[in-house]
Parts: structure tokens; C-alpha cells; sequence
């Protein structure tokens, strides 16, 4: 009796993994099929751009903060820095424990690679630091003109990221997650950073 309620609930445990991963192929397969020209330059473009923004952002407010004697701009400036830095960190690391392959290697025959990475799959470092630097500045900056445009570019680099079959849907999940929970951490860290930095 044991043994059988033993079988039972493995066969119901693979059943759930299978049906699970099935409509996550499924649905990757789906964004990474749709096929207009706008679509392939836009998720082009939002990838190769993405790390250049989520670093671009911060440093250029602490430049102008220093050239205008702006402390607050400098404070907000290494908080967001450290949000996307620490979602970066984070991810980049999960990849090599995790070690996922990426959707293209492990599903050929259903996922075409508009673009190849190096790196494992989980979670997606992209997507981790374009939501650490969207809800670092909404944070910083509550308002809806801050809000709207970040949440927009942040979750069309996951999307983007689906859609040149880099990444599958639970990689853009944990890394939206990783980014979002480390702008919300780095609260606390900007507050040891300023008074190492600022005396206060």
C-alpha cells in the first residue's frame, strides 16, 4: 500500500514537471515565433542596449551631480548604481550555480536563436538589472511619468529576451524578481553608503 502511494504521488510529481516545463516551452516558442520586422528590430535593440542604459542611468546622474554640487543627485545616483550592480552580481552568479541551458541548445528544434550567449540561462542578468534600475527610479522618483516609461522598458527587456530565445519565461520571472528586490534592499545599503560617503 505504502509503495503504491509512494509511485502514485512521484508519477503525479513528474506528471506536474512535465505539463509544467511543456507550457513554458510552449510559450517561449510562441514569443520567440512572432515575426515582424519591428518586432525583431525592437528586441534587437532593447537587448544590445539594455546593459549600457542599466549602467548609462546612474552613471550620468552622478556626473551631474558632481559637476552641480548636487549631493542628493549623488546619493540617488549610487543607490540606483547599487541596485543594478547587486541585481548584476546576483544573477550572474545564480547562472554558474544553477547552470540551466539555454532554451535554444536545450529546445532546437522549437526555439530559433536570434542571438547566442556564453553563459547559462537562469535567471536572466538582463532582465534582473533593467527591473533593479525601473524600481530604483520609481523608488527614488514616485511619480507617473517616471513610473510608466521605466515599467514599459523594463518588462520589454524580458520580453525582448524571449524573443531572441535567450532566455525562458521562469528566467525573466526570477531575474524581474532579483532586480526588483535588490533596488528594494539597496534602500538599506544606500543609507551605509552615504554616511561611509557623505558623513550622514
Amino acid at each position: 500500500m505504502k509503495r503504491t502511494a509512494i509511485l502514485m504521488i512521484m508519477l503525479a510529481i513528474a506528471t506536474v514537471a512535465i505539463t509544467a516545463q511543456n507550457w513554458e516551452v510552449n510559450m517561449l516558442h510562441d514569443i520567440n515565433g512572432w515575426d515582424s520586422q519591428f518586432m525583431h528590430d525592437y528586441s534587437k535593440f532593447i537587448s544590445k542596449t539594455e546593459p549600457y542604459v542599466a549602467l548609462g542611468i546612474p552613471t550620468m546622474m552622478g556626473v551631474i551631480g558632481l559637476i552641480k554640487k548636487d549631493r542628493q543627485l549623488q546619493k540617488d545616483a549610487i543607490y540606483i548604481g547599487a541596485s543594478v550592480a547587486g541585481a548584476f552580481a546576483l544573477s550572474f552568479g545564480l547562472k554558474y550555480i544553477v547552470n540551466r541551458t539555454r532554451p535554444y541548445d536545450a529546445w532546437p528544434e522549437m526555439i530559433y536563436p536570434r542571438s547566442t550567449e556564453a553563459d547559462p540561462s537562469f535567471p536572466s542578468g538582463h532582465t534582473a538589472s533593467a527591473f533593479a534600475l525601473c524600481t530604483s527610479l520609481c523608488i527614488k522618483y514616485p511619480k507617473w511619468y517616471v513610473i510608466a516609461p521605466s515599467a514599459i522598458y523594463a518588462v520589454s527587456v524580458g520580453v525582448s529576451r524571449m524573443h531572441e530565445g535567450v532566455h525562458y519565461p521562469t528566467d525573466v520571472m526570477a531575474g524581474a524578481l532579483i532586480g526588483a528586490g535588490c533596488a528594494i534592499g539597496s534602500v538599506y545599503a544606500s543609507k551605509w553608503l552615504n554616511k561611509v560617503l557623505f558623513g550622514d
